[in-house]
């Protein structure tokens, strides 16, 4: 991971996910396009529980590397759309 994501991943962690989208947004129009870009948008979107941009970003990752630890984190949001409690909906 460069400087320039780790600092995102830092922006991210600390909530300022608008901004990191701005930047990995600016980076994806950019001629060297990887992995690392969407999988970093996946995961601020994630984070916003935007569920279908994280989807997407994450199955962009996947199509540039399909090692790509967004294949995880898929599964982690797979795990949590598919999470069905039966107690919530019994009055």
């Amino acid at each position: 991971m460069t400087k320039d994501f780790k600092t995102i991943n830092q922006l991210i962690h600390d909530g300022r996910v608008d901004e990191s989208i701005s930047r990995l947004n600016e980076m994806a129009l950019g001629e060297s396009v990887n992995d690392e870009i969407y999988f970093l948008l996946g995961n601020a979107y994630a984070k916003l529980g935007n569920w279908p941009q994280a989807i997407y970003n994450y199955n962009m990752a996947l199509e540039l590397n399909p090692v790509s630890p967004a294949s995880e984190a898929l599964e982690q949001i797979q795990a949590i759309l598919d999470f069905y409690n039966t107690d919530l909906y019994n009055p």
